[in-house]
C-alpha cells in the first residue's frame, strides 16, 4: 500500500478474534482500530471517519445490521463488511438492506477477507471523495459522466438530459458505485421518505434512467433481485 494505510474499525465482542484481525490486518498494512459494542461503535463511527468498517452481527447491546441502518439513516456511506456465524438467506438479504457491502459467515479465511477489504476499498474510493465538500467534482462510472455542481450527465460524450429527481437518483447510484441499494435507501436518501414509502416510485425511475442510460451496451445499472439496484463500471 502506499500512502497514508487505509483506516478500518473492527467491531466484535469475540477478544481472541479481534486480537486476530488486529494482527493480521496490520500485518496487511492497514491502521487498526476496534470497538467491542454497538454504541461504541457508532461513536467510533463518527469520531474517526474509517475507510471501512468490519462487522460483527451478534453485539451484545444492538446487533451490526441495526448499527449499518443508523449509520446510513445518518448518511454515512462507510463501507461496511459484515461478520456474522448466521448464514441464512434472510440474514444475507437484511445485512444487504440494511446498506451492508459485503457479508462474511464465520468461520472465514483472513485472506479472502483481506482481498474483500480491498475490492471495497478500491471501489469506495471515488465515492469517499464525491461525498466531501468539493461539490464542483465530477464522477465517473465507465463512460459516464456526472456533473454535480451544473447538473449535468454526458454517457459516451453524449450528454443526457435528466429531470431534477431522475438526476438526485443518478448521483446517489454514482456515488455508491459497486454497492447495491435497496429500495428504502433510495427512497430515503432521494425522496426523503421514511421506510415505509412506496418503494413502486423506485422502479418507476430506475426504468426512466435506464431508457435515457443504458440504450446500448454495455449498461450500467443492474438489479439485484430481492435486494435493490446498483450502478457499476463494467470495466472495474
Amino acid at each position: 500500500m502506499t500512502g497514508n494505510p487505509a483506516r478500518l474499525l473492527v467491531v466484535d465482542d469475540e477478544d481472541a478474534l479481534v486480537e486476530m484481525l488486529r494482527d493480521a490486518l496490520r500485518f496487511a498494512g492497514y491502521e487498526v482500530h476496534v470497538a467491542r459494542r454497538g454504541f461504541e461503535a457508532l461513536k467510533a463511527a463518527t469520531d474517526l471517519d474509517p475507510d471501512l468498517i468490519i462487522l460483527d452481527v451478534n453485539l451484545p447491546d444492538i446487533d451490526g445490521f441495526e448499527i449499518c441502518r443508523r449509520l446510513r439513516a445518518e448518511g454515512s456511506q462507510v463501507p461496511v463488511v459484515f461478520l456474522t456465524a448466521r448464514d441464512d438467506r434472510d440474514d444475507l438479504r437484511t445485512g444487504f438492506t440494511r446498506g451492508g457491502d459485503d457479508y462474511l459467515t464465520k468461520p472465514f479465511s483472513l485472506e479472502e477477507l483481506d482481498l474483500r477489504v480491498q475490492a471495497i476499498l478500491r471501489r469506495s474510493g471515488a465515492a469517499r471523495v464525491a461525498a466531501g465538500d468539493g461539490q464542483d467534482e465530477r464522477l465517473h462510472c465507465g463512460d459516464l459522466t456526472v456533473d454535480v455542481a451544473a447538473h449535468r450527465v454526458w454517457r459516451g460524450g453524449e450528454e443526457v438530459d435528466l429531470s431534477a429527481t431522475e438526476f438526485r437518483l443518478l448521483r446517489y447510484l454514482v456515488v455508491n458505485q459497486g454497492r447495491v441499494l435497496s429500495k428504502a435507501q433510495i427512497l430515503d436518501h432521494v425522496w426523503q421518505y421514511d421506510f415505509d414509502g412506496d418503494g413502486s416510485i423506485v422502479e418507476t425511475y430506475i426504468s426512466y434512467l435506464r431508457r435515457k442510460l443504458d440504450r446500448t451496451a454495455p449498461k450500467l445499472i443492474r438489479t439485484v433481485r430481492g435486494v435493490g439496484y446498483s450502478i457499476r463500471d463494467p470495466d472495474g
